[in-house]
């Protein structure tokens, strides 16, 4: 019968519900006058004009509210208030009628009593409906049985959505407050967290939604480790500014955020820093359409600068993030010039034109190959690319007399297992030198070191999303490595503000915390999915991990600091490194070298030179 209603056509639809509200009428006038008189009504008389004066007026006001666009399933307190209003125009046309017409043997009171009497039976009518078919939805789709965790306004937002989606069942919340356990809201109970394994167990639950938007990370992580070992799989409503509409869906469900999974809250930015190299000035981030330049052309759009000029060798990339950032001027207001501009920091002609054109006052230089096995496969390329397009784009900035040079680098340029870390200390080289030879004038030269980015093209954590969604198995090249992440702005923010601290040939690095083992990761991605480890304790579990032996070039452990003892800066999780490097004379002749073995395609002299210039250079370990 659900589907065959369902299918009704709209017309149809609506003259069910008028012919319903006509019933409803005559229902609500029979009772009027038996509840009036004190006794069963038959009506005669004058008293059959009310009887056909109720759906006479009802309809027509009733079509001007609206009451038969709304769809019942979907009937919320928006749809009963606009009932509500709707009977009490009725009610006074109503009695306006009956006071004109003063029909012998009809009540007055009739114009009052019978209104009311309408009105309880059409919001009833509206309710049954309601429920009637969101209960028919719910046992004809897969519904998943749902506790909320957070009893707060998010909570009860999210609750109320249950009601409407049918694609879960809500049957708790669970809440740290000792004054909420006990209680219920809207009917649903409140527990406390020691009671969620028993809860999951008794009441098979499938999904723990996560309504905490303000909490910090290092409270989620607490939260997330408490819940890991129930068999549920772990959900999250967005951050709490994308909720500020105060609208909760349940398409606002997402897996849990990586940050969420790492714990670690994010380095707060120095919004001073932010805005002292950018507002008014001409910005050129190089690399503009990969994740690191995307993000920081977001945030310099937002200080204001007077031009952003956006390099990358990538057209779709390039075309992206042009028609985002065009996206965000119109939205905000701002009065950014944004221009796109193709090229390659490889093509020396073209980077000198750009720079003379528009004469950047500050450069961002984000452009390099970043995967490690490609790399090592192509080291000719990324020497061209990593190496001399640095050096390239170094020179054509310093001749157009911008005033401050960013690198952005990594940790795998730390005493580097493969060709591609080295590339980018080689890199970092070719500034300190540069900045060295200039002196105190100039420009100023430096880089920001930083750790692996979440969320970035060729990421672990999207790839092991992708093997769960695949079912498996997930792969882990080494049982003991580790890594040291942040996420995208945060990485973004790091450079702006380092860039903003230097006095030339800075190495400045993060505090970054703890690294992460790689295989903890993974077997908490596993579990935070409702899911368990297929393994030999184990065996009926669901999702193997596999260990696939380190990949060419790849350390089992990343290293932000080449020497010892940093120090500190203007913010307090920005280090800057003291490290050893040559002088230009020097680095010239090595890099004359490099490029002649990368042209000949000479594998043992690219890496002789690397091994030369760059301190810890060697095999990866096994």
């Amino acid at each position: 019968m659900y589907a065959t209603i369902l299918a009704w056509p709209r017309t149809a639809k609506r003259i069910t519900v008028m012919a319903s509200d006509i019933v409803l009428s005559l229902v609500a006038t029979w009772l009027a006058y038996t509840l009036r008189l004190d006794a069963l009504n038959w009506p005669q008389g004058a008293q059959w004009w009310v009887y056909g004066l109720g759906p006479a007026l009802a309809l027509p006001v009733f079509i001007r509210f609206g009451l038969y666009r709304a769809i019942f399933r979907y009937t919320g307190q928006a749809a009963l208030a606009a009932t509500a209003k709707a009977v009490g125009v009725y009610g006074v046309l109503l009695l306006a009628v009956l006071l004109f017409a003063a029909w012998p043997g009809v009540p007055r009171s009739l114009g009052v009593l019978q209104p009311l009497l309408f009105l309880i039976l059409v919001g009833a009518s509206r309710a049954a409906a309601r429920f009637w078919l969101s209960d028919q939805a719910q046992r004809l789709l897969p519904c998943g049985r749902l506790l909320i965790y957070g009893a707060g306004t998010a909570g009860v937002q999210t609750a109320a959505a249950m009601g409407i989606s049918g694609q879960f069942k809500l049957l708790g919340f669970i809440d740290d407050d000792p004054h909420k356990v006990g209680r219920s809201v809207n009917g649903v109970r409140v527990y406390a967290q020691t009671e969620a394994a028993a809860l999951v167990l008794k009441m098979d639950v499938t999904d723990i939604l996560l309504a905490l938007p303000s909490a910090t990370r290092g409270r989620r992580k607490a939260i997330i480790e408490a819940l890991r070992p129930l068999p549920v799989h772990i959900r999250t409503l967005p951050a709490l500014g994308d909720l500020a509409s105060g609208r909760v869906t349940v398409q606002d469900f997402k897996d849990l955020d990586i940050e969420d999974l790492l714990g670690r809250d994010a380095v707060p930015p120095n919004t001073e820093l932010l805005a002292r190299n950018l507002a008014g000035k001409v910005v050129l981030v190089s690399g503009a359409g990969g994740s690191i330049g995307s993000e920081l052309c977001r945030q310099i759009l937002a200080e204001k600068p007077r031009q952003l000029l956006l390099l990358d060798h990538n057209e779709f990339g390039l075309y992206s993030i042009h028609q985002e950032l065009q996206a965000l001027c119109v939205a905000g207001n701002l009065a950014v010039e944004l221009q796109p501009l193709l090229g390659s920091v490889s093509h020396v002609q073209r980077l000198q034109d750009i720079c003379g054109a528009y004469r950047p006052n500050v450069v961002y230089h984000a452009a390099a190959y970043k995967h490690v096995p490609l790399v090592e496969s192509n080291p000719a390329e990324g020497i061209f690319n990593n190496v001399f397009g640095t050096l390239n784009m170094a020179l054509a900035a310093r001749t157009c007399g911008a005033t401050h040079f960013v690198l952005v680098s990594t940790d795998k340029a730390v005493r580097p297992t493969n060709v591609m870390g080295a590339t980018k200390r080689m890199a970092e080289l070719v500034l300190q030198a540069l900045a060295h030879e200039a002196g105190d004038a100039g420009t100023t030269f430096c880089m920001v070191r930083f750790g692996n980015v979440l969320g970035s093209s060729g990421s672990v954590v999207p790839l092991f999303r992708q093997q769960l969604a695949q079912g498996g198995p997930l792969t882990v090249t080494h049982a003991e490595v580790t890594r040291y992440f942040m996420t995208i702005p945060e990485a973004a923010q790091l450079v702006l503000q380092a860039g903003a601290m230097a006095t030339g040939g800075d190495v400045f690095v993060l505090d970054m915390g703890e690294p992460v083992k790689i295989l903890d990761l993974a077997h908490r991605m596993v579990e935070l999915s409702g899911l368990r480890v297929r393994n030999a304790e184990q065996p009926d579990g669901d999702i193997e991990i596999v260990v696939t032996g380190l990949r060419p070039g790849e350390k089992l452990y990343e290293e932000l600091l080449i020497g010892d003892n940093p120090t500190p800066t203007a913010h307090p999780r920005i280090m800057k490194a003291h490290e050893a490097c040559l002088s230009w004379d020097d680095l010239t002749v090595q890099l004359g070298t490099l490029k002649k073995a990368a042209a000949d395609a000479d594998v043992s002299a690219m890496k002789a030179v690397l091994t030369e210039c760059v301190q810890g250079y060697g095999p990866a370990v096994k």
